[in-house]
């Protein structure tokens, strides 16, 4: 059937949509040369504050559900809804419209798993809160997401495919925050703190 490469194909175009770009747009900047760079939520939050940085959260967020969700309704086996939802990601990570550049992939990744398998992102998105409750360092949240992620997708027995989504996915999104890695690592890494139009300490 050629439904799932056509699905494949469209998720990762979806999930190349640069939202965080078109919002920053819309107030007035552009988050690839504010801040950090980045073009995902944390950048924007720092830069235009809590509305703008909701929207491209949200935005973000459906890029990785509304594909595995149209996936899903077309009754596709785990292993071509784990590859759409795998595409999605590489759209929000390497967006052909931005050259082949992105964000970080967490709120996508949230998208994803939302919609292919809930109880795990769940799980994983509890240790986000907990570790954000104790230490306001988004990067640091994230990556003890990730890591959690398929380790819960493992403890809960779920399919081998989404065993090997999971881990990639969590892969990728570690590589991603390499530069927050380092940082952490120096004891570097700047706290959460919305703004309005203010500069990260830490560009990448």
């Amino acid at each position: 059937m050629l439904i799932s490469p056509l699905l494949i194909v469209l998720a990762y175009l979806f999930g190349s949509i640069p939202v965080g770009v078109m919002v920053g747009r819309a107030y007035g900047f552009d988050p690839r040369t504010s801040g950090s760079g980045n073009v995902g939520m944390t950048n924007v939050a720092r830069t235009a504050g809590a509305g703008a940085a909701a929207i491209t959260f949200a935005g973000d967020l459906l890029k990785g559900l509304a594909p595995v969700m149209i996936a899903r309704a077309a009754h596709l086996e785990p292993t071509a809804m784990a590859l759409v939802g795998l595409a999605a990601l590489l759209g929000a990570l390497f967006s052909v419209f931005l050259q082949f550049q992105g964000g970080r992939g967490v709120a996508t990744t949230l998208g994803v798993w939302l919609a292919l398998a809930p109880v795990p992102i769940l799980i994983a998105l509890g240790v986000f809160l907990v570790v954000f409750a104790a230490r306001r360092i988004m990067s640091l949240s994230s990556l003890s997401a990730a890591v959690t992620l398929p380790v819960a997708v493992a403890l809960l027995s779920y399919p081998r495919d989404y065993l090997i989504l999971a881990t990639a996915m969590s892969a990728m999104v570690l590589w991603r925050h390499r530069a927050n890695i380092g940082r952490l690592l120096r004891g570097e890494e700047p706290t959460f703190k919305l703004g309005g139009r203010r500069t990260e300490e830490h560009p990448q």
